[in-house]
């Protein structure tokens, strides 16, 4: 082992995690589905000081079968489902259309807490998509704007110059149209909640949505082992 390595791991088990007061969880009083209660922690999580608890890790599938990973923002959470957007010409973009199907993770260290969120994925419509990019910052607009997300960039140069202009049009034009952005839901089948335990008895609690014949939701509810 060099010793870079043994600087690297050495560091590594010097973290520590969940040095804070961890608040409890009891599932049996956990509301019969799993909205109530993810506006709920996320609300907590707020009121803790959780640094960015709207970011999320999304998984997707690209056409060789293989997961893709990486962080974005949630955009809402309601009866349809869990909300987010990007591109549809970016990579994840292309991946949802291909097989949509996806999973959410939101990690609030600050509490000991995760949300997974798995199920199909469904595209917005434009009107939609484009009122979910307006209501949002000059900056989000300017991002969009600036465009060719995921596609090579062959200079740094070249990325401010497209984004200066993204960012002039974006204050000249608030309600500039990017047809490509796309706002997406993710309709939960699985939702599990962790809540962490410093004697490593964390408690798991797992909905299962199914669709009963009139088409209304039914989740089931079940503990899994820690």
């Amino acid at each position: 082992m060099t010793d870079a390595h043994q600087s690297f791991l050495d560091l590594l088990h010097a973290q520590r995690v969940w040095d804070v007061e961890l608040p409890g969880f009891d599932p049996a009083a956990a509301p019969p589905d799993p909205l109530p209660l993810f506006r709920s922690w996320f609300a907590e999580a707020v009121a803790a000081g959780q640094v960015e608890p709207h970011t999320m890790s999304l998984a997707t599938v690209d056409a060789g079968g293989h997961p893709d990973v990486r962080t974005v923002m949630l955009h809402d959470a309601d009866e349809r489902g869990w909300h987010f957007a990007t591109h549809r010409t970016s990579a994840k973009g292309r991946q949802l259309a291909a097989r949509p199907y996806a999973a959410l993770g939101f990690y609030w260290p600050v509490q000991g807490r995760q949300v997974r969120v798995r199920g199909p994925v469904t595209a917005c419509a434009p009107d939609e998509s484009l009122a979910d990019l307006h209501a949002r910052s000059t900056g989000a607009l300017a991002s969009a704007l600036t465009g060719s997300q995921s596609e090579v960039l062959g200079s740094l140069e070249e990325l401010t110059r497209t984004a200066d202009a993204a960012w002039e049009r974006a204050r000249a034009e608030p309600d500039a149209e990017v047809t490509s952005w796309t706002r997406y839901v993710a309709e939960a089948r699985e939702v599990e909640f962790f809540q962490g335990d410093a004697a490593r008895r964390h408690v798991r609690l797992r909905y299962r949505r199914q669709d009963t014949a009139g088409n209304a939701a039914a989740w089931t509810r079940e503990l899994l082992w820690p």
